[in-house]
């Protein structure tokens, strides 16, 4: 591997994967998801799915970075040079110019809801309040534009640090303080008067809520949530020493993604049942109801920012390895500076979003495409926060299963774990139950 491209240590891997994990999808998605879907059953249905379907996939992909040593262009024309495989990590590499452009716009919110919190924005807001002050907000383009611009700039910032000194070395500051915060919220929502109501309706199954709609959008849930699909993890993968156990970092990405997704669900939903508010806000939770909550609840003052200030966290983790993506390839493939690409990259990405940051009620046309009926983040999302992801996850199962073999990825898995138990099981996931599961969310997707 060259200078520029680096190494994980052990745990910064681990950290660095479960940070471009978590995300916005487990703390914003995720509980509004789960809200929308009866509770208790959608999380079990969550929860098996991570097991079922993502850590396979997720192994699959580490394991396939750290035999190559490459990018996911390069990861797919090592093991079969001048197929069209590698058109699968083209389709990752522009996926995360895509995702990056969008993500940071919704990102770039965060920073700005942490700021109307610690400037006492939220103090005595309703919530007809709360929705004009959101609808003013998004409809600002200047500051929209000028949160889209911080964002992109912190996570160049990180990048054009290189791996070890960028990318590992603020996964461990970051996380242990997203930790510290999600604790900190976790204490102060379940001592709300009246929080068991939203325990109960969290952990309690609803049998009655089952139907296909549910099933698929829990497997979706668990899917993006770790980050599978646009090669984030063929990328981290290939930093990785071959000492390292590969089950046993992807259980523990798996966990830290899963546990924080399940933590949010404890903050969230005892505090909006403790004021009384009904858990079906749908996404507008984040940004419409929690202001309104923050206003009523005790020391609301201090959570209100504290609770910003972990979703702009959890953004930047995730966004830092999104950026990584595409920079990776123009590292190995172009051979290109690290520090010049990753400013190019996140220019590009930059430009691109602008169309999403002014699709929320700045700019009409873009806020309702003629044709879609939605706006133009919502289509960019669409397109490549769901198909594409989920083709490229596809693909990832199809080829690791059957074109590579699951036996010759166990050579590899066997390089830094001399048993691996559950080998059996694992490929017959990759071989079989992923992929037709997979196919099952692209048609929840498509419908």
């Amino acid at each position: 591997m060259s200078e520029q491209r680096g190494n994980f240590s052990r745990v910064g891997f681990i950290l660095a994967a479960a940070g471009s994990a978590v995300g916005l999808g487990n703390l914003w998605r995720f509980p509004y998801t789960v809200g929308n879907n009866g509770g208790g059953l959608f999380v079990l249905i969550y929860l098996l799915s991570v097991i079922i379907i993502a850590v396979p996939v997720l192994l699959a992909e580490i394991t396939l970075g750290r035999h190559t040593g490459k990018n996911p262009v390069g990861a797919f024309n090592y093991i079969k040079p001048g197929s069209q495989w590698k058109l699968v990590g083209y389709m990752g590499v522009i996926s995360g110019f895509m995702i990056l452009s969008y993500y940071s716009v919704i990102a770039g919110w965060t920073v700005g809801y942490f700021v109307k919190a610690i400037t006492g924005g939220f103090n005595g807001i309703t919530s007809a309040g709360a929705t004009a002050s959101f609808t003013a907000f998004t409809s600002n383009w200047w500051l929209m534009i000028g949160l889209l611009a911080v964002f992109i700039f912190l996570t160049v910032y990180v990048i054009s640090r290189g791996v070890s000194g960028g990318i590992e070395k603020y996964s461990r500051i970051l996380m242990p303080v997203l930790l510290g915060i999600l604790f900190l919220l976790l204490i102060r929502s379940l001592t709300l008067k009246g929080a068991s109501k939203g325990v109960v309706f969290y952990l309690k199954p609803d049998i009655k809520a089952l139907s296909p709609s549910l099933v698929i959008q829990a497997m979706g849930q668990a899917f993006f949530s770790l980050s599978l699909g646009m090669g984030t993890m063929i990328t981290y993968g290939s930093y990785v020493s071959k000492k390292e156990n590969l089950p046993s970092s992807a259980a523990w990405i798996a966990f830290f993604d899963t546990f924080i997704a399940i933590m949010a669900g404890f903050i969230i939903f005892p505090a909006i049942f403790s004021q009384g508010m009904s858990p079906d806000q749908g996404s507008g939770v984040m940004f419409n109801t929690l202001p309104v909550l923050f206003a009523k609840m005790p020391a609301g003052a201090i959570f209100g920012p504290l609770f910003f200030l972990l979703l702009a966290i959890a953004a930047l983790t995730s966004t830092i390895s999104i950026l990584e993506v595409p920079v990776a390839y123009f590292i190995d493939e172009k051979k290109t500076h690290r520090k010049k690409t990753a400013i190019f990259v996140g220019l590009i990405a930059f430009l691109i979003g602008i169309p999403s940051a002014l699709s929320q009620g700045a700019v009409g046309f873009l806020t309702d495409l003629p044709l879609f009926h939605i706006g133009f983040l919502d289509l960019m999302n669409h397109i490549w926060g769901n198909l594409s992801l989920s083709l490229g996850a596809f693909f990832i199962a199809i080829f690791v299963g059957h074109i590579w073999k699951s036996s010759n990825a166990l050579n590899e898995i066997k390089s830094g774990c001399e048993k691996f138990t559950v080998y059996g099981v694992w490929s017959f996931a990759i071989k079989y139950i992923a992929p037709v599961l997979i196919l099952l969310i692209l048609f929840g997707i498509v419908l």
